[in-house]
């Protein structure tokens, strides 16, 4: 198995407020070494925060991981929103800029893997927060395909098998570029994307 390297410790700005501190070094800690392996102390001390001013802000880890996730889910959506209201681009265009991200995302040397992928593997309980947290990610994900799809396809049934595939494609390209180490997963999962758009 190959172990994720561990992540650099990045200085924190001394003005930050203490919850965007212990956000900062979160987000790093969890994408980069998984929620599993990184521990609260870990957090703490790289947040260069006392214990209680932890829990002051999230009751538990899993508290803490729900909002790494939801942090990561809101970049992404925010990301993606300029694009999706543009009313210049069609449908297909929005859709082939989901892609363009990834090639993007793929092609960056501190890149992981997704993480929403990497967070449901870690965690087995549908019902966990975490589990959660990432379940809402990928229903924004699928509803944004869905109803992108439904306006190439020309209606809801062919729309949304449309949007499983194209689900299918972005969820393998992600995991391929980690598991395969391969740089051009993405660039094939558009490919394939633009040609069944087409």
């Amino acid at each position: 198995m190959v172990r994720a390297r561990p992540a650099a410790s990045v200085p924190l700005d001394a003005d930050m407020p203490v919850r965007d501190r212990i956000m900062a070094t979160a987000c790093r800690l969890f994408y980069a070494d998984g929620i599993q392996a990184v521990g609260i102390q870990r957090i703490i001390d790289e947040a260069g925060i006392a214990k209680a001013s932890l829990y002051a802000h999230f009751a538990s880890k899993d508290e803490l991981v729900a909002a790494y996730l939801d942090e990561k889910a809101k970049s992404v959506q925010a990301t993606l929103g300029a694009h999706l209201d543009n009313p210049r681009l069609g449908p297909k265009a929005k859709i082939l800029k989901f892609f363009d991200m990834m090639v993007d995302t793929t092609a960056d040397p501190g890149f992981r893997g997704c993480a929403f992928q990497n967070a449901s593997a870690e965690v087995a309980d549908r019902a966990h927060p975490i589990r959660v947290a990432v379940g809402a990610q990928r229903q924004w994900l699928r509803d944004t395909f869905a109803r992108l799809a439904r306006e190439i396809a020309g209606s809801a049934t062919a729309g949304d098998r449309l949007a499983a595939v194209l689900m299918v494609l972005y969820d393998g390209a992600a995991a391929t570029a980690v598991a395969d180490r391969d740089p051009h997963a993405a660039r094939h999962a558009r490919w394939a994307a633009e040609k069944m758009l087409g």
